[in-house]
């Protein structure tokens, strides 16, 4: 199956005529919504920040705000972020949105303001196709075991990862715990104004609507092997633990998951990945639990928009 599956508009729609056509036809978007799990539409008036937003408050009511996300982001509006603010020399590998988190969003929306000169394309993966390919021992470990994701936060003067303020939206640390406490996310404060958080997940899913199981996790984005040879050197040679590194995966009882099960991981999602080209006046909508998506390296700018809800 060729992901996404496109509906191109017989002529441009404004954002107002598009949200009109969305209403008009919602049951049967959703009908493939859940059939592809990636929806692309064309010829959608999108030119701004202002015309992204009003179509996407008119699609959704309740919009997630990137509160403990692990990825540099500059928010736009209310619900508006850019995709992502990662060096665009790096691809970032495929992943479900936030499910290392508690809660994580049903739905992306996203749509490409500045189309880069190369590269910089969505990758995009089936779910359930991952899982159905993946290393049935890879599989089974992860089900018997869990994950844990560990991160650590540095105060605003770090050189690697991002920072608890940037991360939690916030320099208020009460305001911090309370959201962590909240959402059974272990934490400690260190002497270096620094959080360690530790959050632990099944790492697989079942779809909350077709009950099927799904891939649905981030372990090769949260071990640092997957930013080549040389960066993970350099941050093996910085901290003293892969416990201190800015971002880290083990099995949910403690024990490593070697680099060769994480290239072997790697290796099989990128076999099913695909990687849709972006042009303008496009609007994107992904199932997350049913389609992981990633980002190509690129050159030039870019300039893609997200909601989360």
């Amino acid at each position: 199956m060729t992901l996404p599956f496109e509906i191109a508009l017989s002529e441009q729609k404004s954002p107002q005529e598009f949200i009109a056509y969305y209403k008009e036809n919602e049951q049967k978007i959703d009908e493939e919504l859940s059939k592809y799990g990636a929806l692309k539409f064309k010829n959608v008036a999108i030119n701004s920040t202002e015309d992204f937003e009003a179509i996407t408050a008119a699609l959704s009511s309740k919009f997630l705000n990137y509160v403990n996300g692990n990825s540099p982001r500059k928010k736009l509006s209310n619900h508006v972020y850019t995709s992502t603010e990662y060096d665009k020399s790096q691809i970032i590998t495929m992943h479900n949105e936030m499910s290392y988190s508690a809660s994580w969003p049903k739905r992306l929306f996203l749509s490409c303001i500045t189309v880069s000169e190369t590269g910089g394309e969505t990758l995009l993966a089936d779910s359930k196709e991952i899982l159905n390919k993946m290393n049935p021992t890879i599989v089974n470990d992860i089900k018997t075991k869990g994950i844990k994701y560990i991160r650590n936060l540095h105060g605003g003067d770090g050189f690697f990862g991002n920072s608890w303020q940037d991360t939690y939206e916030t320099t208020n640390k009460e305001e911090i715990e309370a959201y962590l406490k909240a959402s059974e996310i272990d934490f400690t404060w260190k002497a270096d104004n620094s959080l360690r958080i530790v959050q632990s997940r099944h790492g697989l899913n079942k779809h909350p609507d077709t009950g099927e199981d799904v891939w649905f996790n981030q372990i090769e984005h949260f071990h640092p092997c997957h930013l080549g040879d040389e960066i993970y050197e350099v941050i093996q040679s910085v901290y003293e633990s892969p416990l201190d590194y800015p971002m880290y995966v083990t099995y949910g009882d403690g024990s490593p998951i070697d680099v060769e099960i994480i290239e072997e991981i790697v290796t099989t999602i990128d076999s099913l990945t695909v990687a849709p080209k972006w042009n303008t006046n496009e609007l994107l909508i992904l199932d997350n639990e049913r389609v992981c998506h990633g980002r190509n390296s690129f050159t030039g700018d870019r300039l893609v928009l997200v909601s989360m809800s």
